[in-house]
């Protein structure tokens, strides 16, 4: 359930912090007090664009967070998992959004997330209805959910949508290998061409390294050489080189210590340097031998070079850009060369997945076919009890040709509110009161399976009459029961109904106008719907009473 809604600087509404309970909650107050600001900021929560212009007048950003607690969210643990962020169900999930004049930002847990994530999560965690909030119900694709949820069909559909991907996939393939037959004889060549050149150069995955490194030095033998050649002279020329200067020195040190010993001790490192400088110059000898190159093995190794950049020019910077070319092509070829004996064997792997979709489809109509009945009675029957005594509500199932993603099936919600005419779909139904209806009884007959923790309603009771807003109050009532219901409302016996009641009213503070929000009971909430019912003095006091009364 939502447990908190901090919202700042957002229209009217300067700070709030709303704590929330589990039940029906009812939000009232008078025609401009800021109740839609409620409305808005969770809109902002699941994931709308901001509007700027909702900025408070003189402040440079707006907030709005909520933060959730779950009891069950296999949904929203995998779409955690997918987008890497950590999930508890023993810790509260806090959803922020910051928004400037110049950017939006959007939080998770204090992750910062993307707008369509959010939105996505949003859909999980709050049911939002208003007198223009009914795309969902009239939706056939989400018609269609309701009655698999109501069915129990989620592991059928589960399976049939395994098997029908498994099938498309096939014929996607299929339908590749049959368009290959208008390759012409130009293309093919081509293929060939790519093919045979990329496996006659017989590249290797890891060579380019090594080839470049031997290429470089070949490039720089000369200089390498030269400098080799120099050094070994310096080390080893008769007359100048150190070798010959250093056995001079040596000499003359011995000299020294057969006069004075201590020499002996002091001159030590002379004998290790000597010896050092020997190793280098049998070092450099033995690499002035490497370097010889063979010219043949140098233009080679150039030819090699060369052949290696132009193949990475025609099929990408690395080696292994080459190779992926040449499977690509010589796969294509194969497809085509080999065409007739795989469409065949295609044909027929797509048979033998077509038979498994057809069964899982069989099954998963099964199940509408029978629930689709069950469901329209039990929606008939809330509607009944929301005002429309005499209406109609059918579910009409429509087989289709080709097996979609939702089964073999199509679904409308057919809706008659007044006897002797026809059904029609709910989405050409025009009155929003009475798409407000049709949607709080759809929600009330499934409401064991919907699984959405929060629900919202907002003034879905606009133009009804005061028994059918005491029935919208008490199915509302009822939904509370299992769900955490929010009911923003003009008329007080749905606002009687609610478990707790919250008054939402402007004030003037310093100058400037604000919208805050405060619970209500006792005398106090008394107090509240005697104003919803119009003043009245002690009439209008007992009303309210009674209507409380008659609510618990």
């Amino acid at each position: 359930m939502l447990t908190l809604l901090k919202i700042r600087n957002l229209a009217l509404v300067d700070e709030l912090s709303w704590e929330l309970d589990r039940g029906l909650i009812s939000v009232t107050g008078e025609t401009g007090a800021g109740k839609s600001v409620i409305v808005g900021a969770l809109k902002l929560v699941l994931g709308e664009r901001a509007d700027k212009s909702l900025i408070r007048t003189g402040e440079d950003t707006c907030t709005v967070e909520a933060a959730f607690t779950l009891q069950a969210a296999d949904e929203i643990a995998a779409i955690f998992a997918d987008n890497g962020l950590d999930f508890s169900l023993h810790e509260d999930l806090i959803i922020r959004r910051v928004i400037s004049a110049t950017s939006t930002r959007q939080f998770i847990n204090d992750s910062p997330v993307t707008l369509g994530l959010l939105k996505k999560l949003g859909e999980h965690l709050v049911d939002l209805h208003g007198p223009h909030d009914h795309q969902s119900l009239l939706s056939t694709d989400r018609q269609l959910a309701m009655l698999d949820a109501f069915a129990g069909a989620e592991s059928q559909i589960a399976t049939y949508r395994q098997h029908w991907y498994a099938w498309k996939q096939k014929v996607a393939e299929w339908q590749s290998l049959r368009d290959a037959d208008a390759v012409s004889s130009r293309e093919l060549e081509l293929l060939r061409h790519q093919a045979d050149e990329i496996n006659a150069a017989n590249f290797q995955a890891d060579e380019e390294t090594e080839l470049m490194n031997r290429y470089r030095r070949g490039q720089s033998a000369t200089r390498l050489l030269e400098n080799a050649t120099s050094a070994i002279r310096i080390l080893s020329s008769e007359e100048e080189g150190i070798s010959s200067r250093l056995s001079e020195l040596q000499r003359l040190i011995r000299d020294l210590e057969k006069w004075d010993p201590s020499m002996s001790e002091r001159c030590a490192g002379l004998e290790t340097a000597i010896v050092e400088l020997q190793d280098l110059e049998s070092t450099l000898a033995d690499y002035l031998e490497e370097l010889e190159i063979n010219p043949e093995e140098a233009t080679a190794l150039e030819d090699r070079v060369n052949l290696l950049e132009s193949l990475k020019r025609k099929y990408g910077g690395s080696i292994t850009s080459i190779l992926e070319a040449r499977d690509e092509a010589m796969l294509r070829l194969d497809n085509i060369e080999n065409r007739g004996e795989k469409l065949v064997a295609l044909e027929s792997q797509i048979a033998t997945l077509r038979q498994e979709l057809d069964s899982s489809a069989l099954k998963l109509s099964a199940l509408r076919r029978k629930a689709a009945p069950k469901l329209s009675k039990e929606i008939a029957a809330q509607l009944k009890d929301l005002g429309f005594k005499q209406s109609a509500f059918e579910i009409a199932l429509h087989s289709v040709n080709e097996p979609t993603s939702h089964g073999m099936e199509s679904t409308d919600f057919l809706f008659g509110p007044n006897p002797g005419e026809p059904m029609h779909p709910l989405r050409h139904v025009a009155s929003s009161g009475e798409i407000s209806r049709v949607m709080l009884a759809v929600k009330s007959a499934l409401a064991e399976q919907d699984a959405t923790p929060l629900m919202v309603f907002d003034e879905i009771d606009a133009n009804v009459g005061g028994e059918v807003a005491k029935a919208v109050g008490l199915k509302m009532a009822v939904l509370g029961a299992r769900h955490q219901v929010i009911a923003i409302t003009h008329f007080p016996q749905v606002a009687a109904t609610a478990a707790r009641h919250f008054v939402v009213e402007k004030e003037i503070t310093h100058g400037r106008t604000r919208s805050r929000i405060f619970p209500v009971s006792g005398e106090a909430r008394i107090h509240e719907l005697v104003r919803m019912l119009g003043g009245g003095g002690e009439s209008a006091r007992a009303m309210a009473k009674s209507l409380l009364e008659n609510a618990t």
